[in-house]
């Protein structure tokens, strides 16, 4: 079910085109992606698990699982939540080892890929990429950006809420707004951008870096640049329970995507695991969406996020349950039902405190992971680093790696922020610029107030641990 009315979001609806999946005819909107159209349509299976045949439905929506890889036009294994709905297109879903169809000739332009030249590429289009790109361009480079999704923006263009911090730093603002304004100034600026293209390998040659990359699962492109700034962010971790592979759990990032990017109901009652910023800000904003959510539930003893957020919620009449968490899900095919219950402190579920709601929708917060694929490949030396959420890659105080002309920003270093994401990207491009020969007195200024604004950032409770973190990964 489409969004009729928001209290902030305005949904543009494209034209009606018609599409088949399994046969059968599904109406979306032009614009929609092929997971989120057939959602719209009701339709949460859309596949099964090789093994046990078990239902399998959306995860993350964002690319970076195997949740929703279906067969499109007799190719196999396509990413059906960042792939646009087109007119007449046959979706089906894959049986057992999905194979290329007989009648799908493979396209001249994976055989032979198209090549491009540039300065500075920047990998991953959010805000870390967007500010980077902005500064680098600024001081004279040639700028690429290569981002997976539809649209620009990563992640901030589905945050309604609006922005702790500094004035300067976007503070009052709607997270949908700072994505509206960094790619209108990436754009201003002419900047060379390639949407729905997925970076698959990253190779140092030299004093050049080689990068291919797959344009909508079919074509093939590969960029030769002089740096390479990696701003890939990070993918939803994942709780296994009984019943967790139910269509019907998603990553709350999922949810975000649903609701305010494609204005689609996820659901009707939503259960939420996990009490950090991310749990209660999407708590909230389906209570906007007119979903119900009985409840928040959190394993460790106390709220994980902002005491404003979790008021806004509390004063919803919303229970945010500490020490408990999720024991089953259940239902036929998809999730109607969860159990939740207390745990004990030695992290075990104590017998008879049990609870069961009727939902149809478990969103689990259990936090990030940073994606650091292409920075292993690339040869840059990583560390596990509990403060910064994963295996995060070392790095100087330009944000560059050990492998000369990469650079990293945002989640991608580790979980933090959308700002200091952004004031990573403005120090990663900035450095870029110089390392390409670019830049002078006035922009060693402005890289030095980024650094400034980085620490005072970091000055909260939350950010003093992630320092301890950097501290173990700067070289």
């Amino acid at each position: 079910m489409r969004i009729e009315r928001h209290p902030i979001l305005t949904f543009r609806r494209g034209r009606r085109v018609k599409f088949f999946f399994n046969g059968r005819e599904v109406e979306a909107r032009e614009g929609e992606t092929i997971a989120m159209a057939l959602y719209a349509a009701g339709i949460r299976d859309l596949s099964k698990s090789q093994k046990f045949h078990r239902p399998r439905g959306l995860f993350c929506a964002i690319g970076k699982c195997s949740s929703c890889l279906l067969t499109v036009d007799g190719i196999p294994n396509v990413r059906t939540c960042i792939i646009p709905v087109k007119e007449g297109m046959r979706v089906e879903a894959s049986e057992g080892n999905p194979r290329l169809a007989d009648n799908v000739p493979p396209p001249k332009k994976f055989m032979e890929p198209e090549t491009h030249r540039t300065d500075l590429l920047v990998i991953g289009g959010g805000p870390a990429g967007l500010q980077a790109a902005i500064h680098a361009a600024d001081m004279g480079a040639r700028v690429t950006v290569l981002d997976e999704a539809p649209m620009l923006g990563g992640q901030l263009v589905k945050q309604t809420h609006k922005f702790f911090g500094k004035r300067q730093l976007h503070a009052g603002v709607r997270g949908i707004k700072i994505a509206e304004m960094l790619i209108e100034e990436v754009r201003r600026r002419g900047i060379e951008i390639f949407s729905r293209t997925s970076a698959v390998g990253l190779f140092p040659s030299g004093e050049e870096k080689v990068v291919d990359a797959v344009e909508a699962e079919r074509y093939l492109h590969r960029f030769t640049a002089r740096a390479v700034l990696v701003a890939t962010g990070a993918m939803e971790r994942y709780l296994p329970f009984p019943g967790a592979d139910l269509p019907g759990v998603y990553g709350a990032g999922a949810v975000q995507t649903l609701m305010n990017t494609y204005g689609i109901l996820p659901g009707e009652r939503v259960l939420i695991v996990g009490a950090g910023n991310v749990g209660l800000i999407l708590a909230y904003q389906l209570m906007q969406a007119g979903v119900k959510v009985p409840a928040v539930v959190e394993a460790l003893p106390r709220v994980g996020g902002y005491f404003v957020h979790a008021a806004k919620i509390r004063r919803q009449g919303v229970p945010i349950l500490t020490r408990h968490t999720i024991v089953r899900a259940a239902g036929s095919g998809r999730v109607e039902q969860a159990t939740v219950a207390e745990l004990d402190e030695r992290w075990s579920v104590i017998e008879g405190t049990e609870k069961t709601y009727d939902v149809d929708v478990v969103a689990l917060s259990v936090g990030l992971r940073p994606s650091v694929e292409l920075l292993q490949q690339a040869g840059c030396s990583m560390r596990f680093v509990r403060e910064l959420a994963g295996l995060v890659p070392l790095r100087d105080r330009n944000m560059q790696t050990t492998v000369e002309g990469i650079y990293v920003a945002g989640d991608a270093s580790g979980i933090e922020e959308a700002t200091t994401a952004m004031l990573e990207g403005t120090i990663a491009g900035i450095s870029a610029g110089f390392y390409l020969g670019h830049g002078d007195e006035k922009w060693q200024e402005r890289l030095e107030r980024a650094r400034a604004e980085l620490e005072e950032f970091r000055d909260g409770p939350i950010g003093r641990e992630v320092k301890k973190g950097i501290e173990r990964v700067l070289i």
